[in-house]
C-alpha cells in the first residue's frame, strides 16, 4: 500500500527515527547470538546435529516471512508492518528465555526467524524512502548503524555473561529497549510515495513479458553465488562462534569472546570498505575477502592444535575470527556496489535475482556445520567451511563479468 502522504517532519528527524530502529534490531540480534551457548546449555542440547537442526528453523522462518511481509506491505503499508515486525522480533527474543521445553524453543526460533526477516524487509523499505527524501545515497549509514548496535549488543552480552545475569533479565531488558525505541519513533516513519512509471518503462516491461522469461545476465548469477557463499560464512559465525569457544577450547565464560571479536572486526571492516576501493578494484577486494575468510577458518581450526595452553588457543582462535570478520564485512556492500556500477538490469530486479540465488546460503550452514561437527567435531566443520573462502575467490575470478 502506498500513498501520497505529505512529509510532516524534518528529513533529519525521519532519518534518525529509521536509524534508531536499525539500532533496535541490531541490539536484539546481538543479544540472541551472544547467549547461544547459554541457550544450548539451558535446553540440554548436547548433540551438534540437534543444535544445527534448531538453527535450521531460523531460515525456514525467514523464508515463510517473505510472502507474509509482502502481503502486509501491500495491505497496511510499511509503517504498520515495521511496528508489527519489531515488536514481534523483540517479544520472540524474550520468549526464548522463558519457553518450556525443546519443542517450544523450536517454535520460538521459527517465529524469531520470521519476525527477523519481516523486520529486515520492512525497515529497508523505510530506508529506501528516506533515501528518496534526501535525494542521495545514504542507505549504507543505516546498515552501519545496525553493525555498530550489534557490536554494542555483543559487548552487553559478554558483560551480562560475566556478571552471571541470566538470559531472562538480559532478553527482557533488550526487548523493552527495542519496544521503547519503536514507541518513541513510530510517528516519524513514512509511507513510500507513489512514483508514476513513465509510459516508456511500462511499454518495455510489456515487451519483456510478451517475449517470455529471459536468462538473467551472467554478472548477477555470479554475484548471487558469491552472496550465497557469504551467507554460509555469516550464519556459521553468528550461530557457532561462541559455541566453538565453549566446545573446542573449553574456555570459561569470561573468555568466550568469539562472537564479540568477530562483530567488532566486521564493523571495522565495513568502515574501511570504501577506503579499500581506492587501493584495489572491487573484484580484487572480493578476492582478498575470500582469502581472509579462508585464512581465518584455517587459523581457528588447525593452528590451535599447536598449543595445549587455553589462553594461547583463545588468542589464536580470536585472530582467526578477526580475519573472518574483516573478510566477510566487505562482501555484501561490494556486491551492491558492483551491481550499481556494472549491471545492465534495473537495480531492483537485479537484487531480486541475486536474493533468489543467495537465499540457499542460510539453509546450508546449520545443517552442514551441525552434521560435520556431530560426526567429526567442530574443528573439522570449520575446516570444511574454510573452503567457502576459496570458493568465493573462484566465483569472483571465473569469467569476464567482473573484468573492467
Amino acid at each position: 500500500m502506498t500513498s501520497e502522504m505529505p512529509q510532516v517532519y524534518s528529513k533529519q528527524r525521519i532519518r534518525y527515527a529509521v536509524l534508531s530502529l536499525f539500532i533496535a534490531q541490531g541490539l536484539c540480534f546481538a543479544s540472541w547470538a551472544s547467549r547461544l551457548p547459554d541457550i544450548k546449555k539451558d535446553f540440554n542440547v548436547e548433540s551438534y546435529l540437534h543444535y544445527g537442526l534448531l538453527m535450521f528453523l531460523l531460515p525456514i522462518g525467514k523464508f515463510v516471512a517473505i510472502p507474509i511481509v509482502g502481503f502486509l506491505l501491500q495491505r497496511i503499508g510499511s509503517k504498520k508492518t515495521v511496528l508489527i515486525s519489531i515488536v514481534g522480533y523483540a517479544l520472540s527474543l524474550f520468549v526464548v528465555s522463558v519457553v518450556p521445553g525443546i519443542t517450544g524453543l523450536g517454535i520460538t526460533l521459527f517465529l524469531f526467524g520470521t519476525f527477523w526477516n519481516m523486520t529486515d524487509i520492512s525497515l529497508n523499505t523505510q530506508a529506501i524512502e528516506v533515501e528518496r527524501i534526501y535525494g542521495k545515497p545514504i542507505i549504507a549509514t543505516f546498515h552501519a548503524s545496525w553493525s555498530l548496535a550489534a557490536c554494542v549488543g555483543a559487548v552487553i552480552g559478554y558483560t551480562m555473561i560475566n556478571l552471571n545475569v541470566i538470559t531472562f533479565y538480559h532478553f527482557l531488558a533488550m526487548a523493552a529497549i527495542a519496544i521503547l525505541i519503536i514507541i518513541l519513533n513510530y510517528k516519524y516513519l513514512q509511507e513510500p510515495t507513489v512514483v508514476k512509471e513513465p509510459k516508456k518503462v511500462k511499454a518495455e516491461e510489456s515487451s519483456v513479458r510478451s517475449k517470455g522469461l529471459r536468462m538473467p545476465e551472467t554478472l548477477l548469477i555470479q554475484l548471487g553465488l558469491v552472496w550465497l557463499l557469504a551467507l554460509i560464512v555469516e550464519n556459521t559465525m553468528f550461530e557457532w562462534s561462541d559455541v566453538y569457544f565453549q566446545s573446542v577450547i573449553k574456555a570459561p565464560e569470561s573468555l568466550q569472546v568469539g562472537f564479540l571479536v568477530f562483530m567488532v572486526m566486521m564493523f571495522a571492516g565495513r568502515m574501511l570498505t570504501n577506503f579499500a576501493y581506492t587501493i584495489w578494484q572491487k573484484k580484487t577486494v572480493l578476492q582478498i575477502a575470500g582469502g581472509l575468510i579462508f585464512a581465518g577458518f584455517i587459523t581457528s581450526s588447525l593452528f590451535i592444535g599447536y598449543s595445549d595452553t587455553m589462553i594461547v588457543q583463545v588468542i589464536i582462535t580470536s585472530v582467526g575470527f578477526m580475519l573472518i570478520g574483516l573478510g566477510i564485512s566487505c562482501v555484501v556492500p561490494t556486491i551492491y556496489s558492483i551491481v550499481g556500477d556494472k549491471a545492465k538490469t534495473p537495480v531492483g530486479t537485479a537484487l531480486t535475482i541475486m536474493s533468489s540465488i543467495s537465499f540457499v546460503g542460510p539453509f546450508v550452514s546449520p545443517l552442514l556445520v551441525g552434521a560435520v561437527s556431530d560426526a567429526y567435531g567442530p574443528k573439522w566443520a570449520y575446516l570444511v567451511v574454510s573452503l567457502v573462502g576459496l570458493c568465493i575467490i573462484a566465483a569472483v575470478s571465473f569469467g569476464r563479468s567482473l573484468k573492467k
